[in-house]
């Protein structure tokens, strides 16, 4: 039987990172997909399908955070049909999706570089902040003391294989009390603004079984019998390379960015000065396109 015509090859790959805040924290990531391919046919972005009977809009995801975690580092590519300027396509993508799904950066991978580094070898580690209501800060700050000065923590938790037990500590490389000051709408609308909070920030870096901030919170819990009154409210702030002697995260999209100034300095002595919307790389303000 026929499968019909060939679909329309991919001319343009975007790398998109976009944020999941306030109640769409709770959303699944089948549903945020859905979102996210309702928006790009709203904004008539040409994204190329996959062949066969169902075809499938070419969308993939990386690193996606789970259920439940609010997120500001998001990443997704798209294969496109037609090059678009990625600063246009942040802005219509932005406005057609829920306010809380944000499209704060877009770049396009340049052609003719040869293939760029899959994004998801990119992604080697997390930077969270932990919200944890009901915990006084010197509490926190011993459950953290005595976690980083233990050699192994292990914890248990269920997985698609069963139950199974593994060490924490080693993927954590960094884990702090933070600084910044609680605001009181950042207590889930407590009634008592003097009620103890505490903010822990850490990096954790991707393993094989992965390491989630809420297997941390086990470990303190064991450590230190550190274990809030109340669910604790998670957000991924980064996720990207990692350096392991600063512990800093680096932006993913970046080697993206210097490969496409690198290709648009050559095009343009080439030729001329490249067109704006010649659908090269560049690079887009973090800037929310919603009025």
């Amino acid at each position: 039987m026929p499968e019909g015509p060939a679909p329309a090859p991919v001319i343009q790959r975007l790398r998109v990172r976009y944020t999941k805040r306030g109640r769409l924290r709770f959303t699944s990531h089948r549903d945020i997909s859905r979102a996210v391919e309702r928006a790009v046919r709203r904004a008539g972005i040409p994204v190329a399908f996959s062949a066969g009977f169902t075809p499938h809009p070419k969308i993939s995801y990386t690193g996606a955070a789970a259920t439940g975690v609010a997120s500001e580092a998001e990443y997704l590519e798209i294969g496109l049909t037609e090059p678009r300027d990625p600063a246009r396509v942040r802005a219509e993508l932005d406005a057609a999706l829920p306010p809380g799904l944000d499209v704060v950066d877009v770049v396009a991978l340049p052609a003719g570089t040869g293939k760029s580094t899959a994004l998801a070898d990119r992604l080697q580690a997390s930077e969270w902040r932990v919200r944890l209501d009901g915990v006084a800060e010197g509490d926190a700050a011993t459950a953290v003391t005595a976690f980083l000065d233990s050699g192994a923590v292990e914890v248990e938790r269920l997985t698609k294989k069963g139950r199974r037990r593994f060490d924490v500590r080693a993927a954590v490389s960094a884990l702090e009390l933070s600084a910044e000051p609680v605001q009181d709408a950042d207590r889930r609308g407590t009634e008592a603004t003097d009620a103890p909070c505490a903010i822990l920030r850490m990096v954790v870096r991707h393993t094989t079984p992965a390491v989630r901030p809420d297997d941390i919170l086990t470990g303190l819990r064991q450590v230190a019998d550190l274990a809030p009154p109340s669910p604790p409210l998670v957000t991924r702030l980064a996720q990207g390379p990692l350096d392991e002697r600063t512990g800093v995260l680096a932006d993913p999209l970046d080697p993206d960015r210097e490969t496409a100034d690198v290709t648009g300095d050559e095009a343009g002595t080439a030729g001329g000065p490249a067109s704006p919307g010649s659908g090269d790389a560049v690079s887009v303000d973090a800037v929310g396109a919603r009025s």
